[in-house]
């Protein structure tokens, strides 16, 4: 099995790896977020599922955050 190429691409604001997925397209990675994760099938596509993940990872943080104060001072501390 060859492995998948993989693509760094950034459009001045985000930063992503592209990974060619074995059903076609890619699978959407960030170094600057590991939690980010998502597919698409063009490069336009991963910049927009990119954002859109970014901004579904920033509630969930809110709300963890809201709900777990003392998490976020953790996090703060060890950034």
């Amino acid at each position: 099995m060859a492995r998948a190429k993989r693509y760094i691409i950034n459009d001045g604001k985000l930063l992503l790896t592209l990974e060619e997925a074995e059903e076609g397209g890619f699978v959407v990675t960030s170094p600057v977020d590991p939690e980010l994760i998502t597919e698409a099938e063009t490069i336009a596509e991963a910049f927009e599922n990119a954002r859109d993940a970014l901004a579904a990872l920033a509630a969930s943080r809110r709300k963890l955050y809201a709900k777990f104060p003392a998490a976020r001072r953790r996090v703060a501390r060890s950034a």
